[in-house]
Formats: structure tokens, C-alpha cells, sequence
């Protein structure tokens, strides 16, 4: 398995600053286009990989517990950057950076290879879905190559032609005259928005976009553990590249139901029991709800308001590990007796007595033991 760390150079507790700084390093260094070994294409895409999994903080955070291997289990793509191809070292930065820096190798061919979009999908689930895991079927829509033309956007028996404007290179440029001289500026050719190509007889189905938008049904496994806000990537189910570019990937982000009863944090579970008071006084094994089904809970004699009390193991599978699971963790709530008859009143006035008198009342508590639990 690859070490993203070691592949960018960098320690464990880089910052985000330092990584970007060790990727526009490495990528001077391993683009094609400057190294000619026969490894660099593929250390290039692997510096892609690492940079986009160490910069995405749920990311990182799964590559540093569960390592690659994790990041798959967890539902994200591993699919690099630069997998469907890359381009210009100076498109490259302006993308991941917002800026080129000054670095010139060719020309961008307006017909090489473009990546397609990711999309995105919100997906509701319910509590225990999401606990257990569950196999969802729903439909999207995307882009796909048109199949009546394969994608050129021309008929069938034509072919795109070269754009007489700009001359098949996608760009054009102008030239202002201003009092300090000639001003030059290269802009995207407005004649075949950068393709470089014509198509005087467009395709009728695609409409000469070479893309359809499709529906889809797509089954998707989520995985027990998940949590709001968690991400599952399907690689190549996004939009449709153009040129042989990779097809985009699709992020499904997961929203979780609440239950009525549970509430989650992290991987405990937390719920409230109600018991009586002579069950806090005296001890009591009760039966309660958990995500497995009822389970018994043992009260201890004495227990008071609040205390929490647990049953290991009954929690939520740990995502990555469904082996491993957190805790169910009861908050107790004391029930005051209310509409007591004469009897049961007595018996508290003189418990009450007892209790101030600090007095031994051995036979007495037997009493109010066989009274109570009757």
C-alpha cells in the first residue's frame, strides 16, 4: 500500500500549507512533460492521489486510522486526479491553486482528454440503516457519450471540421492599441468555445454536445457506521468525460434520520430508563430497548438521578471495523410515587422516621420490601 506522506515528503502533522508546498514541488518534478523516466507518469498520478486525500480533512482522517485499504472500506473513491490523464503543468496549478506559476511546457489541445464533473447526491436514511448498514436503490441523472455519434456530436458519415476561425487551436488573439504600445490577449475562441472544431452537421440527438443527459439506477452499498455528513464516492457515475477523458465520480452524502428514542455520539448510543423508587433503592434487573432487540440491565441498589448505566458492546459498529462496537449508555430517571394509598404512605412516613432516627430497621425494610415489590 502507498504511503501518501512519504510519496508528498512529509511528516504526519503537516499542515495543509505544507502539503500544497511539497506538491507543487514534487509535480515540477514528475510531470511527463519534464521527466522523462518511465516511472514518472505514474509517480505524477500518485502524487494526485496524495494530495487530494491528505487536503480532504474526513479523508485524511480515515487514510491516518484505517490506511488505503480504509479509505475504500469507508465509501471513498481512491481514484486519483490525474487517472483519466492530465495536461498543462500550468493548467494543472491554476486548477489545484488558482494560479499558474510561470511554468511553460505546450500548448493545451482544446481535443485532448477532458475528466468529467463529479456530482453529488443527498441521501436520507433511517437511524438503524445507518447503524447496520443497508443496500439503497436510487436514480440520478448524468451525461453520458451520446451513442448515435460516440460522442464527436457529428451525424453519422460527417466529420467535425476545423475551426476556420481560430484554426483548430481553440484560442484566439487580440491585439489593443493603447499610448503605452500594443496590448496582447489570448482569449478562448467564441466561434467553437475552444474546441478547435465545427460541427456543420451536428448530431440530432445530442445536438452536437456529443453528451446525453441519462437516468440512472444505481444500488448503492452503505456500509454499518455511518454517520451525517458521511461521504460514499462511486468512481465514473458522475458526468461523462469528452475526448476519452474519465467519467466523473459520484458523491452520495448521507443524512440520518433521528430516533425517537436514541441519540448517537460517535459510536455510543445513549437512551433514557425510567425506574421507581424502590427499584433505586433497592436494586432491580429490568428489561430495556436496545438497537439489537431487548436486553436485561441491572439496576444497583442505591443508584440515583442521572447516573449511567451501560451495556457494552450494544452500540454502533465502528465504521471500517463492524467487529468492533460502542456502547449503549442508559441515563437512569427516578420516578416519584405519586397518588400513594394510605399503606404505602405510612410506610414512607415511617422510613422517613427511620432515616432521620438512624435507628437499625432490619425487620421493617424486610416489610417494606415484600409491600413494595407487591
Amino acid at each position: 500500500m502507498s504511503d501518501y506522506y512519504e510519496i508528498l515528503g512529509i511528516d504526519k502533522n503537516a499542515t495543509k500549507d505544507e502539503i500544497k508546498s511539497a506538491f507543487r514541488k514534487k509535480a515540477r518534478q514528475y510531470h511527463p512533460d519534464v521527466n522523462k523516466a518511465p516511472d514518472a507518469e505514474e509517480k505524477f498520478k500518485e502524487l494526485g492521489k496524495a494530495y487530494e486525500t491528505l487536503m480532504d480533512d474526513d479523508k485524511r482522517a480515515t487514510y491516518d486510522r484505517y490506511g488505503e485499504e480504509g479509505l475504500k472500506d469507508a465509501g471513498f473513491s481512491t481514484s486519483g486526479p490525474f487517472d483519466g490523464g492530465f495536461g498543462d503543468l500550468n493548467d494543472i496549478f491554476e486548477s489545484f491553486f488558482g494560479g499558474g506559476f510561470g511554468f511553460s511546457s505546450r500548448a493545451t489541445n482544446p481535443n485532448s482528454p477532458q475528466n468529467g464533473a463529479d456530482l453529488r447526491l443527498n441521501l436520507e436514511i433511517e437511524f438503524e440503516e445507518a447503524v447496520f448498514g443497508v443496500k439503497k436503490e436510487v436514480k440520478i441523472e448524468h451525461l453520458e457519450t451520446c451513442d448515435e455519434c460516440n460522442g464527436t456530436g457529428a451525424e453519422k458519415g460527417s466529420q467535425p471540421e476545423t475551426c476556420p476561425t481560430c484554426g483548430g487551436t481553440g484560442r484566439v488573439q487580440q491585439v489593443t492599441q493603447t499610448p503605452l504600445g500594443s496590448f496582447r490577449q489570448i482569449t478562448t475562441c467564441p466561434k467553437c468555445s475552444g474546441t478547435g472544431k465545427i460541427n456543420t452537421h451536428p448530431c440530432k440527438k445530442c445536438h452536437g454536445d456529443g453528451r446525453l443527459e441519462v437516468e440512472r439506477t444505481l444500488h448503492i452499498n452503505i456500509p454499518a457506521g455511518v454517520d451525517n455528513g458521511s461521504r460514499i464516492g462511486l468512481a465514473h457515475e458522475g458526468n461523462c468525460g469528452k475526448n476519452g477523458g474519465r467519467a466523473g465520480d459520484l458523491i452520495v452524502v448521507i443524512y440520518v434520520k433521528e430516533h425517537k428514542e436514541f441519540k448517537r455520539d460517535g459510536f455510543d448510543i445513549y437512551s433514557a430508563v425510567e425506574i421507581s423508587f424502590p427499584q433505586a433503592a433497592l436494586g432491580d434487573t429490568i428489561k430495556v430497548d436496545t438497537l439489537d432487540g431487548e436486553k436485561e440491565l441491572v439496576i444497583p441498589s442505591g443508584v440515583e438521578q442521572d447516573k449511567i448505566l451501560q451495556i457494552k458492546g450494544a452500540g454502533v459498529p465502528n465504521l471500517g471495523n463492524p467487529n468492533k462496537r460502542g456502547n449503549h449508555n442508559f441515563v437512569v430517571k427516578i420516578k416519584t410515587p405519586q397518588n400513594l394509598n394510605a399503606e404505602e404512605k405510612q410506610l414512607y412516613k415511617k422510613l422517613n422516621e427511620i432515616n432521620c432516627n438512624k435507628k437499625p430497621a432490619s425487620k421493617f425494610i424486610d416489610k417494606m420490601k415484600n409491600v413494595l415489590h407487591n
